[in-house]
């Protein structure tokens, strides 16, 4: 597998609800609501941690799920907000924005 690496654009607002995470987008002010499994790899969306590792440690860890299935349905999910620009991908580890 060929990890990515994911970080949280800075071109956003972010709300924790519970166990849910809202996002705006300041580009199209477009609201994102994020269940717990995305909320958890919003939450560690730091641009230094492989998605994997978010995933074994932080998905399958909490909801108890295998690791494939979980790692292509984050990584679909990941590419999907990138698209949105609420968060920065990459094939290295992503230097903090500023």
């Amino acid at each position: 597998m060929n990890d990515i690496y994911i970080a949280r654009s800075s071109a956003v607002a972010a709300r924790a609800l519970e166990e849910e995470m809202v996002i705006m987008s300041m580009r199209d002010s477009t609201l994102f609501t994020l269940n717990g499994a995305g909320a958890e790899i919003w939450s560690a969306a730091d641009g230094r941690t492989p998605l994997g590792e978010i995933v074994r440690d932080n998905i399958c860890a909490k909801f108890e799920v295998e690791q494939d299935a979980a790692y292509a349905d984050a990584e679909a999910f990941c590419r999907a907000l990138t698209e949105h620009g609420i968060l920065r991908l990459s094939d290295q580890p992503i230097e903090p924005a500023g």
